[in-house]
């Protein structure tokens, strides 16, 4: 069988400048000898990315507020326990559960260390009481066995009552007589810290798991999702309780059971993101001309979920802050006598109608670490994404 050779004529190269000079007389052409053109400066400096959010960021005025009150509380948990001269250990039992006392602020009769207190009218000649009543709110009858006693509602100055004078609790103390002060920055440091640990681990696991189901698909994918599902689908204060029991309740232990199945939120988050990148033609044509699949992953597709990530991770560390707290009320807080948000609250409930001051200072930080970082992830995700803004 013989082969038949087909000849292939290839045009000649076309040649512009003898085409334009048929087309356009020679006369409309000016020579340019000696000027060098350039193209047309850009106005203005160029922004990137992480500039421009910070830019949209800076607008949003209670985001600003939010981050402020977190880099304050943050510095306190860190340097707060330094600035007492009461270490976090230091027992006064003769000054057990005393009322804040500050000292500018007991010149205008604000937390100057005075308690209501019933008393019997008879306790007020004691010795005691002498010079530590400040002022007799009422007096009252009060009857008992068909016997009439008379009864007053004072002020007492519990640090006259107790002779601690010299002593200044800003926060008060508990019930063996702890600086409620450093004991409420050290728990605040504990518990940033477990939450921002276990936010960085759970951020690794998930994107990792994430970008790998969302970049392969298919079977690994589906594989991959159902295993999320079930460990999704176990309770978590049983996991906790039950883990926390094997190992003991610590630092640790509370970081690996937030861990557990915290990372499944931003695996799914991920998977989404690398599903919707990873068709782009720049990632088709850096696949066609060889890139490694470790190279498409982290390299193309992910910086591209760099604002989702943030924005979530932000979200989770006040959600893993509230789990500790709500773990430790329930008991299965921080070892004694390492204090944490939660422990704190958990001590201050039992007396909370004798002394207030207990839970009232742990609630207050608590409540503001938790609507500090939702404001501020919510200023992060408008920053990041200006079409989520509002939702």
């Amino acid at each position: 069988m013989s082969k038949k050779l087909v000849k292939l004529e290839v045009p000649a190269p076309l040649d512009v400048e003898k085409i334009m000079q048929e087309k356009i007389p020679a006369d409309q052409f000016e020579k340019v000898a000696g000027e060098k053109i350039f193209d047309q400066k850009f106005e203005g400096e160029a922004i990137g990315f992480f500039k421009d959010a910070w830019l949209r960021f800076k607008r949003n005025k209670s985001s600003v507020v939010a981050l402020c009150i977190i880099v304050f509380i943050v510095f306190m948990a860190i340097f707060g326990p330094m600035m007492s001269k009461y270490h976090f250990r230091e027992q006064h039992t003769e000054f057990g559960t005393l009322p804040p006392r500050i000292p500018v602020l007991e010149d205008f009769g604000i937390f100057d260390g005075t308690q209501q207190m019933e008393l019997f009218k008879a306790d007020l000649e004691m010795e005691e009481f002498k010079d530590a009543v400040v002022s007799i709110e009422r007096e009252f009858i009060w009857k008992y066995k068909n016997k009439e006693i008379e009864k007053v509602i004072a002020n007492i100055n519990m640090y006259e009552y107790t002779g601690a004078e010299d002593h200044y609790f800003i926060f008060g103390t508990d019930n063996i007589g702890r600086d409620l002060f450093v004991r409420l920055w050290r728990g605040t440091r504990i518990s940033l810290l477990i939450g921002f640990v276990s936010v960085f681990i759970n951020v690794c696991i998930g994107v990792t798991y994430g970008s790998v189901a969302g970049y392969y698909g298919g079977k690994v994918d589906m594989i991959m999702m159902r295993i999320t599902e079930i460990l999704g689908g176990v309770p978590f204060l049983v996991m906790s309780i039950l883990f926390i029991m094997v190992l003991g309740a610590g630092i640790v232990s509370f970081i690996l059971v937030l861990i557990l199945t915290g990372w499944i939120g931003m695996a799914r988050m991920i998977r989404a993101q690398f599903y919707r990148y990873k068709d782009y033609e720049y990632v088709m044509a850096s696949r066609t001309m060889g890139a490694k699949d470790r190279v498409l992953i982290f390299r193309h597709i992910l910086p591209n979920a760099i604002g989702p990530i943030i924005t979530q991770a932000t979200f989770a560390v006040p959600s893993a802050i509230f789990s500790e707290s709500f773990l430790s009320y329930l008991g299965l807080g921080i070892q004694a006598p390492e204090p944490s948000i939660g422990v704190l609250l958990a001590e201050g409930q039992r007396v909370l109608t004798t002394s207030p001051h207990l839970t009232l200072f742990p609630a207050l930080i608590i409540s503001l670490l938790m609507l500090a970082f939702n404001m501020f992830g919510n200023g992060l995700r408008d920053a990041f994404d200006p079409r989520m803004r509002g939702l």
